[in-house]
């Protein structure tokens, strides 16, 4: 058993352990139920859980959250129109977002596979300098598509 400061009592009945606990006003908490014996500490047992959420609050807020934005496209998009999602794809791999380039093929312009895949890779190529490509274009039915991740700061 270990004591409320953190010091060896030695091994202890249960029922003089609960009993040291009460006369302390603390909880008897079992640390370690598979070691032989089991290890017991005397803690305040809601202090503890307040400080283990509060950990856990604390580490959540130092997390990065990375979103994913999807932005669609076709086969015959107009150069203005790619250009024009270009410049929003930067914009979120700016702020530190994911991107997902999905090329949509609709109706017999899934048998010019060439073409598209020619227009996802000049999307790419536009945000070479900013962007790395984290998946190469992949079919999914009738979608083309590629994920690019923001190329990490020096």
């Amino acid at each position: 058993m270990i004591g409320a400061e953190s010091e060896q009592l030695g091994i202890i009945p249960t029922s003089k352990a609960l009993e040291l606990a009460a006369q302390l006003e603390l909880d008897l908490v079992e640390v370690s139920p598979t070691a032989v014996p089991p290890v017991c500490r005397i803690m305040d047992y809601g202090k503890f859980k307040y400080q283990q959420s509060k950990k856990q609050q604390e580490a959540r807020k130092k997390q990065v959250h990375v979103e994913v934005k999807e932005i669609k496209l076709r086969p015959k998009t107009d150069e203005h129109d790619l250009m024009f999602k270009v410049r929003h794809v930067r914009r979120f791999l700016e702020e530190g977002n994911k991107a997902k380039i999905t090329l949509v093929f609709r109706g017999r312009e899934i048998t010019h596979m060439d073409i598209g895949r020619s227009v996802i890779q000049r999307f790419a190529a536009e945000l070479e300098d900013v962007a790395v490509i984290e998946s190469q274009p992949r079919v999914d039915g009738r979608n083309m598509y590629m994920i690019v991740a923001p190329k990490a700061k020096k």
